[in-house]
């Protein structure tokens, strides 16, 4: 049994899900509606301005590749990922940065934490800080949107709404590799976190 007991262990996710689902299920919400209007935009050849200057942002040249990193996966992998990755809201970079999702930071990064553990014991490894748990989670999927390593993970999730397929190719967010996909998929179900999913 957990150290927390029962009601213990109750009462840690009843806080987690108070902290953490209101700013993701607002920056979905928005990323949503951004794609919503894009998809209408393409469709009727509307705003081919605003439609340029985010392909420019996001790295992608024709309109279908737009939809694809513009789309904006289930909160059910959302939550599942902060969960562990935040060690349900109770790590020291979600309680000191706002980091839900272990995001590192990089050397042009001001705003940052130390890592307890030095790589190769000598390096010293750092983390994101946030203002806020909504710009967290915005910087996490912007993170999916545009990074090389999640490109299946994109192509699956604008071609299928089944949350376990995509999770599957989720293997290079943690060095875990498939055991943390592993994990995800056992978060989701035994949290029925798909309840939370539109």
């Amino acid at each position: 049994m957990s150290l927390y007991g029962k009601s213990g262990v109750a009462a840690k996710k009843a806080r987690f899900y108070g902290l953490v689902l209101p700013p993701i299920q607002k920056v979905y919400s928005e990323l949503k509606v951004q794609y919503d209007e894009v998809a209408r935009d393409i469709n009727s050849s509307s705003n081919t301005q605003k439609i340029q200057k985010l392909k420019e942002s996001y790295g992608v040249k024709s309109d279908k590749e737009l939809l694809v990193v513009l789309k904006p996966h289930p909160k059910s992998i959302v939550l599942a990922q902060a969960a562990m990755e935040s060690a349900w809201a109770t790590s020291r970079f979600f309680i000191q940065a706002n980091n839900i999702f272990g995001i590192w930071a990089t050397e042009k990064d001001k705003c940052k934490i130390a890592a307890n553990k030095k790589r190769g014991g000598t390096r010293t490894m750092w983390l994101r800080k946030f203002k806020t748990l909504e710009d967290s989670v915005r910087f996490y999927y912007r993170t999916i949107a545009k990074n090389k390593a999640y490109k299946e993970f994109r192509e699956v999730r604008y071609n299928s709404d089944n949350v376990i397929e995509m999770v599957e190719k989720l293997d290079k967010y943690s060095e875990m590799g498939k055991k943390y996909t592993s994990e995800l998929r056992g978060l989701i179900r035994y949290n029925n976190l798909t309840k939370y999913d539109d």
